[in-house]
């Protein structure tokens, strides 16, 4: 019983592997990937801002589109806070790019809010918008079909 219950759920991952894969790898469909940050860490900042830029450099180079969303809540908001933000420069460099969005966690910014006692300004950019909670933005991207990235 266990061996035929095991065999079902390899096929199942098979099965679900397979259809990702296919959707993922069809011409003409974009690539999607998201990243999150979590943490006010400058170098971790960094490194997801590395990736993204690799990332933008790869798909350029093989000639496929690519969707990247990089997600900030928690002590990572400030990735994206205009008076605390350690990458400022680097994200407004990522500005003219319209495959790149940055998301910034509703339930943090409400949280700082209360805690500050005024609301945390973001980057004045046109790819940096409030999201309800990056929590469920990434579930919701993952539901999608993008493919999560954590740094």
């Amino acid at each position: 019983m266990l061996k035929r219950i095991m065999s079902s759920v390899a096929l199942l991952l098979v099965a679900v592997g397979g259809v990702s894969s296919v959707v993922a790898h069809e011409p003409g469909v974009p690539y999607d990937v998201i990243f999150h940050v979590d943490e006010n860490d400058e170098a971790k900042m960094n490194l997801v801002l590395n990736n993204v830029n690799n990332t933008l450099k790869h798909f350029d180079d093989i000639g496929r589109e690519v969707r990247i969303e990089v997600i900030a809540y928690s002590g990572g908001l400030h990735m994206l806070r205009e008076d605390t933000s350690p990458v400022k420069d680097r994200i407004m460099s990522l500005e003219p790019y319209d495959n790149v969005r940055f998301a910034a966690c509703g339930n943090t910014m409400k949280g700082m809010t209360k805690k500050e006692g005024k609301k945390p300004v973001l980057i004045s950019q046109e790819n940096i918008e409030q999201v309800p909670s990056g929590v469920i933005q990434i579930l919701e991207r993952q539901d999608q079909g993008w493919h999560y990235i954590r740094p």
